[in-house]
């Protein structure tokens, strides 16, 4: 007789949804410094807001950017729309990972043999399905950390609340929406790339023996999701962010965002940020799929635990 040990059990579609957005939380409150210093790079340039600031306001790399927020705006700054950022995260991350491996199984019907294409179609799914829920937060967390503070401490939102009540009031309920066919293009394409290529490396480095499923072959697995996603995905998340961080009436469409971009900043425009965004996507993809793991694991050994605690 076979005794299954409790880090052998397979997780439920339950254990991973909450797993993925409790998971993604975590990566968020560790990286989130990183992705406001992309959000900042990103629109620079583009808004003559910034440009009045002052010369504090031009950013440069991400540490200089880093520096630059905390000299003029505090260290807080770093953390604006946290808030929104984690409520994102529950209800966006549950639902583009959390519900991967079902979505999967749903395409082959039960299967557990999924091949490239079945994968693709997945996570093209499931980050769809999560931008449609999640829209209104992904747009307050872009505006908060797009804010500066100017000289008299005006600020564009006062909380988190505030920002949604105010884009209801002034932009209407689309405006809450705003950016979302750009940003399911985007997510479409990051998730594919976030997960297939999680799922393709450790596949091959279990199978080959390089390592065991564990801590180092996760970190392996997720650094190299982490830099194929930001290649693929940089374009898109630039002019997602440009888009909904726009004043109501300044780009038509996002397909008119971009051609802006590309006629008054050049190609190079869609990679600006690159490096907050691969330092970000790469070290938020670590802590999230590492702590991903660990919390299935715990989840399920406290629950073999309760169930058979002799």
């Amino acid at each position: 007789m076979v005794v299954v040990r409790p880090a052998d059990l397979a997780p439920t579609a339950t254990v991973k949804f909450f797993g993925a957005g409790t998971a993604a939380c975590i990566a968020d409150l560790v990286t989130f410094p990183l992705d406001t210093a992309k959000v900042r790079l990103q629109i620079q340039g583009e808004s003559k807001a910034v440009e009045e600031v002052g010369k504090a306001a031009r950013y440069r790399g991400v540490f200089g950017t880093i520096t630059t927020m905390v000299r003029t705006e505090g260290a807080r700054s770093l953390y604006n729309g946290l808030v929104a950022g984690l409520q994102r995260q529950m209800s966006f991350a549950s639902v583009r990972i959390g519900l991967y491996d079902t979505m999967k199984q749903f395409y082959t019907r039960g299967s557990d043999n999924s091949n490239i294409v079945i994968r693709l179609l997945a996570g093209c799914t499931t980050g769809a399905m999560a931008v449609m829920f999640a829209q209104p937060t992904d747009v307050v967390k872009v505006r908060f950390q797009a804010q500066v503070r100017v000289a008299d401490g005006a600020k564009r939102y006062n909380s988190t609340m505030d920002a949604y009540r105010t884009i209801a009031r002034d932009e209407g309920v689309r405006g809450l929406w705003r950016g979302c066919l750009p940003n399911i293009t985007r997510n479409a394409i990051v998730n594919c790339a976030e997960l297939v290529t999680y799922d393709i490396i450790k596949e091959l480095i279990l199978k080959y023996d390089i390592m065991t499923d564990n801590l180092p072959c996760h970190f392996t697995a997720a650094f190299g999701a982490g830099f194929c996603t930001t290649i693929v995905a940089s374009p898109v998340d630039v002019v997602k962010t440009r888009f909904m961080n726009s004043a109501a009436g300044q780009y038509s469409s996002a397909i008119n965002c971009a051609l802006t971009m590309l006629t008054k900043e050049g190609p190079t425009a869609f990679y600006k940020g690159f490096m907050p965004s691969f330092l970000r996507l790469g070290s938020w993809n670590i802590v999230m799929f590492v702590s991903y793991e660990q919390i299935k694991r715990a989840v399920m050994r406290a629950q073999q635990s309760w169930e058979s605690p002799f």
